[in-house]
């Protein structure tokens, strides 16, 4: 069934009313107990949409980016990272020169992240926000960011991990596609299952 209401969404969705007028006659046709009224159903839904949405647009820019802009060894020239390994903690400190725009990975787990220097406004699922140094923020599990400096920064994370090598750290703390990133950190999954509880 969900496949056919999935299946609908995308080839022909209906209004509002609509939905909540086959939400009420499915339920009492299938003598579902929902843990969730249709309000709470259609923003849910609605949330679902906007965040898989952004993920598309996010890899779309991520790909021009790459075909277009720098390549590895010239990016990481430009934006160069110091590593440093501190009592159960990584370090990692990194220069993004003015007017760049970059694409992060995948945030795996809650970090503090610090601006120590410049500018940006940075994209993300929760919107736009232009941040200036000194400034520091949390942050979440399955965060991807579409920054742009204003001025050359510098911008610092610390993450808690009891690994010791640059490589196992990034396999522990980022990914490169919202596929590879744990259930308990994706907000899709985590909405879906929101979605799906029947009492």
């Amino acid at each position: 069934m969900k496949d056919k209401i999935d299946e609908q969404v995308e080839n022909a969705p209906l209004t509002k009313e609509e939905s909540k007028a086959q939400f009420y006659e499915m339920t009492e046709r299938l003598g579902l107990k929902h843990s969730f009224n249709f309000d709470e159903a259609w923003e849910i839904g609605l949330e679902i949409r906007r965040r898989r949405e952004f993920r598309e647009k996010m890899t779309e820019l991520e790909n021009t980016i790459t075909e277009f802009g720098m390549q590895n060894n010239e990016l990481h020239e430009a934006n160069p990272v110091k590593h440093t390994f501190a009592g159960g903690c990584y370090i990692r400190e990194i220069y993004n020169p003015a007017n760049h725009l970059i694409v992060t990975k995948i945030h795996k787990k809650e970090h503090p992240f610090f601006l120590m220097k410049g500018s940006m406004s940075i994209l993300t699922e929760e919107g736009i926000e232009t941040i200036e140094a000194p400034y520091q923020g949390i942050t979440k599990p399955g965060t991807k960011r579409a920054i742009y400096t204003h001025e050359e920064c510098v911008f610092i994370t610390v993450h808690a991990t009891d690994n010791t090598s640059i490589e196992q750290v990034e396999e522990e703390v980022v990914c490169a596609k919202y596929e590879e990133l744990p259930a308990n950190c994706d907000a899709i999954k985590i909405l879906e299952n929101i979605n799906l509880k029947i009492e």
